[in-house]
């Protein structure tokens, strides 16, 4: 089993700070408890092609896209950079629930043909009801991932070729039929914590996604998932959802990571622990106890970082060092059962660099993936950056993060 190294399309803004902080005060409408923050990054196009072009040249596979009402949308922001790459796929998210499992099936396959092949799905049931019913969804927690069950079994079941009937309590489909499907079939990514979810997951998808929780805790995440997959009579892989910050030297990286925190100040801190304390999503929760609001101690196993999560939600820690400790908490995932690792850091374009230029040949050496394919086109690598956002607007991101 090789390593499958992913990267992050920040659609909601990028820069040299955390810039997902704004996304939790006063819900992300208002903007009157914040200071503007300088070094924020527009989602522009161009921005994104240079870090899509970055991934592709520095070896890694597919970059993950985000949802939610403080990003681009997902699948149009990749169709259009499918055609600034050449074999760098995109691992879409989406929620189930806003749109119809026939229609998401036949735009995967649609996707499939244009992009030739280079869509993943990343199925992002949702745990937090103010987003969702800014969406229109209204059905609490446990009925989500009911639905998210029903969706993926009538997505997989019209992608069979042969008209398809479904009735459950919340699809009803005569017919279902995507009349070319997608070739290869996009590999469902998915996670989830709660009991709801694993279920799910065992059922119907091909990757389950855990975020960076120390690696005691993923392998009893493993052992769940893989339990009730197997009473299915199905293989489940596995993938963790990480940031990372690594440096020619450990003292170098973690420096950089308390540089990250000290424009943070205790209202900001507060202000989003409040907001995030509020989410319906054990996995959030299980983020937020790994450092209960506070600095004190961040470093909750050996060079794996909860700073991130002080603000942010979703992903919420770092793997923190030298570009071989790095290598090393990867190897060590690996061992447990992880595959698929989506990686992601604060500026994407440089830290793509960074580990690009500095962990993947240590993995490829110890003979965990393949060296760093040259470019697409033979030319030099993707660099330079664009303009900060005008005023450091508040650039937000969303699910599948």
């Amino acid at each position: 089993m090789s390593v499958h190294l992913h990267w992050f399309l920040p659609t909601g803004g990028d820069g040299r700070t955390l810039v997902d902080r704004h996304a939790y005060t006063d819900g992300g409408i208002r903007r009157d408890r914040i200071t503007p923050v300088s070094g924020v990054r527009a989602p522009d196009i161009d921005y994104l092609t240079q870090i899509a072009k970055a991934a592709e040249q520095l070896g890694f596979e597919a970059v993950l896209t985000p949802t939610g009402t403080w990003c681009e949308d997902a699948w149009l922001t990749t169709m259009a950079l499918t055609q600034a790459t050449e074999r760098l796929k995109f691992l879409v998210a989406f929620r189930p629930g806003v749109i119809s499992p026939v229609l998401a099936a036949q735009m995967a396959a649609t996707y499939q043909r244009v992009s030739r092949g280079r869509l993943l799905l990343n199925v992002v049931t949702g745990g937090d009801s103010t987003e969702q019913r800014r969406f229109g969804d209204f059905l609490d927690h446990d009925r989500r991932y009911a639905r998210t069950d029903e969706f993926l079994q009538v997505v997989r079941g019209v992608w069979g070729g042969a008209p398809f009937d479904f009735q459950g309590a919340h699809y009803q489909v005569e017919g279902g039929l995507t009349a070319l499907p997608p070739d290869p079939l996009p590999p469902i990514f998915f996670g989830g914590s709660s009991a709801a979810a694993g279920p799910v997951a065992a059922r119907n998808v091909d990757v389950y996604l855990t975020w960076g929780e120390p690696p005691e805790q993923v392998k009893r995440k493993i052992d769940w998932i893989g339990g009730l997959a197997e009473r299915e009579n199905r293989t489940v892989r596995f993938g963790i959802r990480l940031h990372t910050l690594s440096r020619d030297s450990a003292r170098e990286a973690w420096a950089t990571a308390g540089r990250l925190l000290d424009d943070l100040d205790p209202e900001t801190v507060a202000a989003a622990q409040q907001a995030l304390g509020k989410s319906e999503s054990v996995g959030q929760q299980r983020m937020l106890a790994l450092h209960g609001g506070s600095r004190d101690k961040l470093e909750i196993s050996p060079n794996l970082w909860a700073g991130v999560g002080l603000v942010r939600g979703g992903a919420g820690t770092a793997l923190v060092g030298s570009h071989a400790e790095v290598a090393d908490r990867i190897e060590e995932y690996h061992a447990l059962g992880i595959e698929h690792f989506v990686l992601s850091g604060y500026p994407h374009l440089e830290e793509a660099y960074w580990f690009g230029e500095g962990v993947r040949p240590e993995l490829a050496a110890r003979g965990l993936l393949a060296a760093v394919p040259a470019p697409p086109d033979g030319g030099p690598a993707a660099n330079g950056r664009p303009a900060s956002a005008p005023g450091g607007a508040p650039l937000l991101l969303g699910g599948g993060r």
